[in-house]
Formats: structure tokens, C-alpha cells, sequence
């Protein structure tokens, strides 16, 4: 028989070595001061104790994307206008109107016309004022010619500050960069003072830089954005006032060869 004794030292649990718990220690500290950096991080203070050059980039950066989300919401409404415009107007041409009274409606006082209805009463104004001399195809191409201005002359309206956007979608990107890698100099120039050259030295400077590429991002993404969309939605405009004068030269030039 083994004594009591002796089992009880066997299934002993001797404790671990300091070497060990030493080993230990340090990673979760780490971890916890790698939390901590992450809770403390301020955008904010970044910026304001980045260098001037960085902080022109992102003072310029932000009157970019102000900008681009003013003419963002602008053009918004205008396009949406613009289509609702056409489709009522569209709804009155194709009812059966009589064109005298639909060009009597646009020339009325103190009121304003756009879109297909401008395209219509340029049209008709130079088919009228050639109806008196003049052959029917005279009194066509200056129709014709009227409602192209017109439509030119909308679509230009349509389209105004869409190269801004543009603009901002494929340079916001690189002014960002500049204002990182300007940063970035700067903070590996500033180590030549220090003998000995830690993450801990160069990190806050790179991270006062980094905020310039992601404010440059943040102005070109809506602005890439919107300008595809908005250069779309003028294209398809564009091509419905086109399809409007060839059907509506077609009219005048069965009603010149009626007459």
C-alpha cells in the first residue's frame, strides 16, 4: 500500500516559473496600450497640431468638398425639374393641342420657360416669322436651326459646374497625397535632432499627415459619384430633347406641305 502522503505530493501542481508570467505580461500590455491609442485618437487634435503646409491642403480640401456637396444638391433638384418639366409638357404636346395656343401659353408675361418647352417655342417662332416669305423648307431649316440653338443652349445650362465635380473627383486625391507626403518629410526630418529613432517619435507626425489623403478621399468620392450620375441623367435629357425637335420638325413639315 502507498501511503496517503506520497499521493498527495505526486498530484501536487507546482506553480509556473517567473520566466513565464514575465513572458506574459508584456503582450497584454501591449494590447492595452494599443486599445488605449486607439480610444484616444482625435481627428480633431490631429489636424490642429499638423503643420501649416498639411493644414492649407486640408483647409483647401475642405472648401472642396463644401462646395461639391452645395453643387451636388443644386443639380440634384435642376436635373429633377427638368424631367418633370418635360414630361408635363410632353403630356400637353402629344394631347392633341392646338401648336398656336401651346406657343401662346409660352410667350405669355412674367413668366419663365425651360426644357422642351423652350426648345418648342423657338422652334415655332422662326417657323412663324418665315411663314410670310419664304419656302416651306426655308421655313424648316430656320425651325430646325431655332430649336437646335435652343436645345444647345438648355444642355449647357444643364451640364454647368459638372466640370467642377469632375475636377475635384481626380485631383482632391493627389492634393491629399501631397499634403501626407509633405507631412510625412517632415516628420523624418525632425529625427535628425533625435539619437535614438522610435515608432513612438515618427508616429504622431505620420498620423497629422495621413489625415490629408483620407480628407482628399472624402472629397472625391461624392464628387466621382454625383458627376457619373449627374452625366448620365444630362445625356438622357439631352437625347429626349433631340428625339422632341426631329418629331416635332416632322410636324412642321407636314403641315408646310398641307399648306
Amino acid at each position: 500500500m502507498i501511503p496517503l502522503t506520497m499521493l498527495l505530493q505526486a498530484t501536487q501542481v507546482e506553480p509556473l516559473p517567473e520566466e513565464a508570467a514575465v513572458a506574459v505580461d508584456p503582450a497584454l500590455a501591449a494590447g492595452a496600450d494599443a486599445a488605449a491609442l486607439g480610444q484616444d485618437l482625435n481627428v480633431m487634435e490631429l489636424i490642429l497640431h499638423a503643420s501649416i503646409p498639411v493644414q492649407l491642403v486640408m483647409l483647401l480640401l475642405l472648401f472642396a468638398s463644401i462646395a461639391s456637396w452645395v453643387i451636388i444638391f443644386r443639380k440634384k433638384r435642376l436635373l429633377d425639374r427638368a424631367v418633370k418639366e418635360a414630361d408635363r409638357f410632353e403630356e400637353r404636346f402629344w394631347s392633341g393641342a392646338e401648336l398656336t395656343k401651346l406657343y401662346s401659353s409660352a410667350t405669355e408675361r412674367n413668366r419663365e420657360i425651360d426644357g422642351l418647352e423652350a426648345i418648342f417655342e423657338s422652334g415655332f417662332r422662326e417657323y412663324s416669322r418665315q411663314r410670310r416669305g419664304g419656302d416651306s423648307r426655308s421655313r424648316l431649316e430656320a425651325a430646325q436651326r431655332g430649336m437646335r440653338v435652343a436645345g444647345a443652349r438648355e444642355i449647357d445650362g444643364l451640364e454647368q459646374n459638372l466640370e467642377f465635380l469632375a475636377n475635384v473627383g481626380s485631383i482632391a486625391p493627389y492634393v491629399g497625397l501631397l499634403g501626407t507626403v509633405w507631412g510625412i518629410m517632415i516628420s523624418f526630418h525632425g529625427l535628425a535632432n533625435v539619437r535614438e529613432a522610435t515608432i513612438a517619435t515618427v508616429a504622431p507626425g505620420i498620423s497629422e499627415a495621413l489625415i490629408a489623403t483620407a480628407m482628399g478621399l472624402f472629397a472625391a468620392i461624392p464628387a466621382v459619384w454625383a458627376y457619373n450620375r449627374f452625366a448620365t441623367k444630362v445625356e438622357r435629357i439631352a437625347g429626349r430633347y433631340e428625339a422632341f425637335s426631329e418629331e416635332f420638325s416632322s410636324i412642321l413639315e407636314r403641315q408646310s406641305s398641307e399648306g
